[in-house]
């Protein structure tokens, strides 16, 4: 069992060191989905509440439209 993870250390150190790019563009491929699982928890323990939602209209007021007067509004 010892020399299987002394295998896949040996193996990942090796990859590390000729081909880097891939090695670490899996190792941030792997964290990714970790945190998406962990980091939700950790932020709410420490007290993150979202922020208010942005409204997505604008308030039209409760009166009488008045006709607009004006430039070219003849």
């Amino acid at each position: 069992m010892a020399t299987a993870f002394r295998q896949t250390y040996r193996y990942l150190q090796r990859q590390a060191h000729e081909q880097p790019v891939i090695f670490y563009s899996v190792v941030l491929g792997l964290i990714g989905p970790v945190m998406l699982v962990t980091v939700p928890p950790i932020r709410k323990s420490m007290g993150y509440r979202p922020g208010e939602p942005i409204p997505t209209s604008y308030p039209v007021p409760n009166r009488p439209r008045r006709p607009v007067q004006g430039y070219e509004d003849e």
